[in-house]
């Protein structure tokens, strides 16, 4: 029975795409690979490993190393070198910092100052990971007598407050700039230790661990080859974080006048050194305050951007 015409009846029309026609396939085929694909150079892949404020982060950070550099190379006058007759004074063309409490350049001091600032909590914080690292790794790997000892050696001396521990070293043995290092690698090895333990003993239980044990690899294999590749991301991140402790701790400590002494000053001791001139208002403490404050932020950022992507990446690959 044929179905009558109406006013609304309407006759739809459905085209064949091509794509399932050989000449078709052909063609989209065609298509396609004449559509150039975008490739990112090396300068966007590496910034796409940041957010935002990881990229500020990163800045910052670059840019502070890059003054302990040269910093004392672009300061307009010697570090140590009383350039005016007035304290305190204000910003100015030729004091862009201001001056100090004996009118020496404050943008020269701090300049000079970033070398002992970064250069000392660099150097602790390198050695502190490295030691606590090693004997972390070792505790994991070695066995359950090695690791008790090794443990609660650290947990002792994780007992003892960082600040304590350092003004007690540094009462009975002198302040000079490789004690600094010392004392301020020597406060935070035992945390290095108890985070590269903790990573080291979950390696031990996975499967391609106990597979490098079954094969009969060596202690000293497995902890190189097997554990350590695996820490190191989450040990960069410790890295960070270790940094601006250390860099809190030695500003601290100078603070105290215990620290860096003079004629050498780092951001710390010019800070203790112009505590008078707050009242007034001077530059001259606000800007290494402002040095540490955006050294340790700047850091802080980078890092937790680092950890983030290496998250994302971790789970990707899973």
């Amino acid at each position: 029975m044929n179905r009558p015409d109406t006013p609304h009846a309407r006759t739809v029309f459905y085209a064949v795409p091509d794509e399932e026609t050989p000449a078709g396939t052909e063609a989209f085929q065609e298509t396609s690979a004449a559509v150039p694909v975008a490739k990112r150079g090396p300068l966007r892949r590496f910034a796409s490993r940041f957010s935002l404020l990881g990229l500020i982060g990163l800045v910052i950070v670059v840019f502070w190393l890059g003054v302990a550099f040269i910093g004392p190379l672009v300061a307009p006058y010697k570090g140590g070198a009383v350039t005016s007759t007035e304290v305190f004074g204000a910003y100015s063309a030729a004091h862009l910092f201001g001056t100090d409490y004996l009118g020496r350049d404050m943008l020269s001091r701090v300049l000079y100052g970033t070398q002992y600032t970064v250069g000392l909590a660099l150097a602790s914080t390198v050695l502190a990971s490295c030691i606590g690292t090693f004997f972390g790794l070792v505790a994991a790997v070695s066995g359950r007598w090695v690791d008790e000892i090794l443990s609660r050696l650290f947990d002792a001396l994780i007992s003892i407050p960082s600040k304590i521990l350092a003004l007690v070293i540094i009462a009975a043995f002198g302040s000079s700039v490789p004690m600094l290092i010392m004392v301020a690698a020597l406060a935070y090895i035992p945390g290095a230790f108890r985070i590269s333990r903790s990573l080291a003993v979950n390696l031990m239980t996975l499967e391609y661990v106990q597979v490098a044990k079954a094969r009969g690899e060596g202690l000293f294999y497995i902890a190189r080859v097997e554990v350590l590749p695996n820490m190191i991301h989450p040990m960069l991140a410790d890295f960070g974080l270790r940094f601006v402790f250390i860099v809190l701790l030695l500003s601290g400590l100078s603070f105290l006048g215990l620290g860096v002494q003079p004629p050498n000053a780092d951001w710390g001791s010019l800070v203790r050194e112009n505590i008078s001139g707050l009242a007034q208002g001077a530059p001259a403490v606000l800007m290494p305050a402002i040095a540490i404050a955006t050294l340790t932020v700047g850091v802080n950022l980078l890092i937790d951007s680092l950890r983030r992507h290496g998250a994302r990446a971790h789970g990707g690959g899973q």
